[in-house]
């Protein structure tokens, strides 16, 4: 005979002591992993100098600014200091602080010369000559215009144009052919000769903001992406640009005016040379005519000359095969004033002449000290605005977001930008240039910060991601484990229960059994 099959409560691993140890088994290995999961999931989080960010709103660049007269013009200095201390332009400022001294060089060099032998204004180095006859408010104008000239209203049009302050940037050089099938292109050009005589003084003055890197192409196939406009013009067919023409003018899809990869800005300066078809090519106003000018400026991108062959050209003869350094004089003057607007320098007021002498092109400086001072000062305030404002955004930021991470390289960027700060502001009395280089310094590291890659990836993970990415995961493995214990317990309820109503079913028996024996 067969043996009876077994009861499968008694078995030994379907017994109640070895499931139950069999579950919380599962939960001892959850329960000592949740100090592994906290520790790797945790995030880095460090408190930033929060207060000495927003202390540095409060605080403004002082770049004292002396000038001397001679000593026998007390009188003039104090009259100008008081003409200076009651315009409005100079006192909004912020920035400098003009002051006008009697018979003392100023710190700065600037100096007043009254010279009887001028008829107007004139700028050597950084002394100022104006005739003895100027009026005060015409001289005191003059001198707030060289010394400030951002703060007039009309510059606003101006800095829209120009480029974002960068310590380095790359200038690249591309003679653009249409079409060199066409019989119209240039195949060479002496662009290392044109940018040695028209480009290399202005990197040279310019050296204490930024350094410069240099390339340059050529191109033989850069087609336009629209048809321009054909007119008649004196007597002569021509082809023309309208202003909607310009700001849809460079084609990115085709042309590669970039040769080398680097995070540096580029500025560009693009020669386009117009395929037969389209030549002679020039800009229309917005009456439809003509401009005389066939160069233009597209802002914080760089500038564009059309070069239009001088005659009709043939398939025999390219009128223009090789471009020497006198064919790119014109071009390369334009391309030298786009690069003083694209990088801010302001200029002289039109009433106002620099004295320069003319011995050789070479001796010729690009432009005046008084200018590139001004331009020094400008961009130091615009680097300690620009880096402040990162600073309180990464805190704005890091609050608003209660779980991003702020690490150590973060908390040390902010704080060696701050530091990089109150030097730019000590300094600032001091020399323009060292206050630039602090303040750049500060820019770096404010946004170098505030594009750490540990805090960015935040931005593009947040909570409810980490959720939708964990609750599938922990909800499968979290049902069955919480569907045992729950069973398990109503389980040890039900026996515990049971349990008891047989202890009470025995104890009436025996109470029974004790009551008939005493009867008898």
């Amino acid at each position: 005979m067969e043996p009876p099959p077994k009861d499968p409560a008694q078995l030994c691993f379907e017994s109640v002591k070895t499931r139950r140890l069999i579950i919380a088994s599962y939960w001892i290995v959850v329960l000592l992993a949740v100090p592994l999961w906290w520790k790797t999931t945790s995030i880095e989080r460090l408190s930033l100098p929060t207060s000495r960010v927003y202390a540095q709103r409060g605080r403004e660049l002082n770049f004292p600014v002396e000038v001397s007269v001679g000593a026998a013009d007390a009188l003039l200095a104090q009259q100008l200091q008081d003409a200076i201390q009651r315009d409005k332009s100079v006192a909004g400022a912020g920035a400098i602080d003009i002051q006008l001294r009697a018979g003392r060089e100023s710190q700065a060099g600037y100096k007043i010369v009254l010279n009887p032998e001028v008829q107007s204004p004139l700028v050597e180095g950084r002394d100022l000559h104006v005739p003895p006859t100027s009026k005060n408010d015409q001289l005191k104008d003059t001198l707030v215009q060289l010394l400030a000239p951002y703060n007039a209203p009309s510059s606003e049009s101006q800095t829209q144009r120009v480029m974002t302050y960068s310590p380095r940037y790359r200038l690249a050089f591309t003679l653009l052919n249409e079409d060199a099938a066409s019989g119209n292109a240039a195949m060479a050009w002496d662009v290392q000769g044109a940018i040695q005589s028209y480009i290399g003084p202005l990197l040279e003055k310019l050296s204490d903001l930024h350094n410069f890197t240099i390339e340059s192409q050529v191109q033989f196939h850069a087609p336009l992406a629209f048809e321009p406009r054909h007119l008649e013009f004196e007597g002569h067919s021509v082809h023309g640009l309208t202003h909607e023409d310009l700001t849809v003018f460079i084609n990115s899809a085709e042309w590669t005016l970039s040769s080398s990869v680097s995070n540096d800005p580029v500025i560009h300066f693009v020669l386009f040379i117009p395929s037969s078809q389209n030549s002679p090519l020039h800009i229309l106003d917005t009456t439809g005519a003509v401009y005389p000018s066939n160069a233009f400026l597209l802002p914080q991108w760089g500038g564009i000359v059309l070069l239009n062959p001088s005659h009709h050209p043939s398939s025999t003869l390219n009128p223009i095969a090789h471009l020497s350094t006198t064919d790119l004089s014109p071009v390369f003057r334009t391309f030298a004033h786009q690069l003083l607007t694209l990088l801010g320098v302001p200029g002289l007021p039109p009433h106002v002449q620099s004295v320069r002498r003319p011995d050789s092109q070479s001796q010729r400086e690009p432009f005046t000290d008084w200018e590139l001072d001004a331009l020094l000062r400008r961009r130091a305030l615009e680097n300690v605005q620009s880096s402040t404002e990162t600073l309180e955004a990464i805190v704005r930021l890091v609050d608003q977001i209660e779980n991003m991470p702020v690490g150590q390289d973060v908390v040390g960027d902010v704080q060696d930008a701050l530091d990089a700060l109150n030097e730019a502001h000590e300094s600032s009395r001091l020399s323009p240039v060292v206050a630039l280089k602090h303040s750049a310094r500060a820019l770096t590291l404010a946004s170098r910060a505030f594009f750490n890659p540990g805090m960015l990836a935040l931005l593009y993970f947040p909570a409810e991601h980490t959720y939708a990415v964990y609750t599938p995961l922990f909800a499968s493995v979290a049902a069955p484990l919480i569907g045992a214990v729950l069973r398990e317990i109503m389980a040890w309820k039900r026996a515990r229960k049971a349990a008891k109503s047989e202890q009470q079913q025995g104890g009436g028996a025996q109470a029974v059994e004790k009551d008939v024996t005493r009867v008898e």
